[in-house]
């Protein structure tokens, strides 16, 4: 049966709810980005960028990779590594920061994660994949997940994702978050990778037909709420990259829409009013305006004044003694175009 909008999701017993959730994006999903993200949504399920076991096992800092802001709940540590060892030693670390679940990326097509067995190429080791998901399940009590792509290069059967994901739901994972298109590994760029191989929903459809007890989440391409909606029908939940980033506006009305709960804010300002005591903070301690403003360029997307402010915060950001008041300029700047308007 295709999941009603409303439903809790399959795989109940670790209390996730994730029908909606933000993708993880390299130098995007900041814990600054996803500190602006609560501004507008409650509910969201967030995740960090892609962190790799190396990074936390023979870094220098491991400790500034798994910081957060405590509102950021609840929010998952993404790992890219291929080494069960290692992935089961940072999914204990995962589980002592306080994340509320543990992800292995088996779908990033970059050449520099390629040469290390990281991303998209372990969909060719299945095998490797099995024991790194059993020794995280062991090491840890909070859910462990994957993130996948539905083929490698010229793989075009629907066979290649499903065999994959049936042999991968042996060690005991439910839940599979499908990026519904192949991960071309040679000759295409990672930008390339998130445009060019063609979307196929319907293959995504079919995995929660086959396996109606996994919980199976679409990722690529979905832009409105309305089409998240619409893919909540048959499956357990939707997970946005990009869309989330270039307008996070549109995270306003998902707790409303997807949860039936509140909404968190009723108009853009209010948004920016109740980051602002963040930004202060985070300058305090050093941070530049320009690493938190970046993040929320695209708060009035479509909206009168929404170019003067990305441009203003661009221009004036940047600078080293860059204050708070650049920001609030620009939002001034907004509502004097809006006031005229």
């Amino acid at each position: 049966m295709p999941q009603e909008l409303g439903v809790s999701p399959v795989n109940t017993e670790d209390k996730l709810d994730r029908r909606f959730s933000v993708a993880p994006m390299m130098d995007w999903t900041t814990s600054d980005y996803r500190v602006f993200a609560r501004t507008l949504t409650k509910q969201t399920l967030l995740y960090t960028e892609m962190v790799t076991t190396g990074a936390l096992l023979q870094g220098n800092h491991p400790e500034r990779f798994l910081k957060y802001d405590e509102c950021e709940h609840p929010i998952a540590l993404q790992l890219g590594g291929a080494d069960a060892k290692a992935l089961a030693e940072c999914a204990k670390m995962a589980e002592r920061a306080g994340f509320d679940e543990v992800n292995l990326n088996a779908g990033c097509p970059s050449d520099r994660v390629q040469n290390s067995l990281i991303g998209a190429c372990l969909m060719a080791h299945p095998d490797k994949v099995k024991d790194a998901m059993r020794a995280m399940q062991d090491a840890t009590s909070l859910p462990v997940t994957i993130k996948h792509r539905i083929g490698l290069d010229d793989q075009e059967d629907y066979s290649v994702v499903r065999d994959f994901v049936g042999d991968i739901a042996s060690t005991g994972v439910s839940t599979f978050i499908v990026h519904a298109r192949n991960a071309i590994l040679q000759g295409l760029s990672p930008k390339e990778n998130r445009e060019v191989p063609p979307l196929k929903y319907d293959y995504v459809y079919q995995l929660k037909k086959d396996f109606p007890d996994l919980e199976i989440i679409l990722n690529g391409g979905i832009k409105t709420i309305a089409e998240c909606k619409n893919h909540l029908t048959q499956l357990d939940g939707v997970m946005l990259g990009r869309e989330a980033y270039h307008n996070p506006w549109l995270l306003s009305q998902v707790d409303q829409e997807i949860y039936h709960g509140q909404p968190c804010v009723s108009d853009r300002y209010q948004a920016l009013e109740a980051f602002v005591p963040y930004v202060e903070q985070k300058l305090a301690e050093g941070e530049r305006l320009l690493h938190l403003t970046r993040h929320i360029l695209g708060i009035f997307q479509g909206q009168a004044g929404g170019k003067q402010f990305r441009r203003y915060l661009s221009e004036n950001g940047h600078k080293a003694d860059a204050k708070v008041n650049v920001l609030l300029e620009a939002i001034d700047l907004v509502k004097h175009h809006q006031h005229k308007g």
